[in-house]
């Protein structure tokens, strides 16, 4: 069962480079644009229906969403992954070994990351991707 709780312990002579929290900023923004763009599309859905009240579709996405994001809000930011010079472990025990990494990419607000067999695993709401991004190349040796 997956704990998000769970920190995977350091090796033995293992260094912690970096860790790399979920930003409270970023999770709002991220929370307002996902209701905007929601609203947006159910108030054109609904009016294009015919409905008579088609701004429902924008009050439904913002209580929808708001509520959703305020409920998930301290799980959420209590997630972080942390960058050694050996691997990088995520929540809930994951452990990536920097030699399986492939590929990491910006999705967003979030960086992706790519192992070898094809895991993908997201490092979610962090205000500065790029910078999460070279930190794991760097540590990796400049081939992530």
């Amino acid at each position: 069962m997956f704990d998000p709780k769970i920190e995977t312990p350091l090796d033995e002579g293992e260094h912690v480079i970096a860790r790399f929290r979920a930003d409270r900023g970023t999770y709002i923004k991220a929370h307002v644009l996902l209701a905007v763009l929601a609203g947006i599309g159910a108030t054109m859905v609904l009016g294009f229906l015919g409905n008579p009240y088609p701004w429902a579709g924008i009050v439904a996405a913002f209580l929808g969403i708001g509520v959703r994001g305020a409920f998930l809000m301290s799980e959420e930011l209590g997630l972080t992954w942390t960058l050694t010079d050996r691997a990088l472990n995520g929540p809930g025990g994951r452990r990536i070994l920097l030699e399986n990494l492939t590929n990491t990419r910006k999705m967003g607000a979030a960086v992706q990351v790519v192992t070898r067999s094809g895991d993908k695993h997201l490092i979610k709401f962090q205000a500065e991707p790029e910078a999460v991004m070279n930190r794991i190349a760097a540590a990796k040796g400049g081939r992530a």
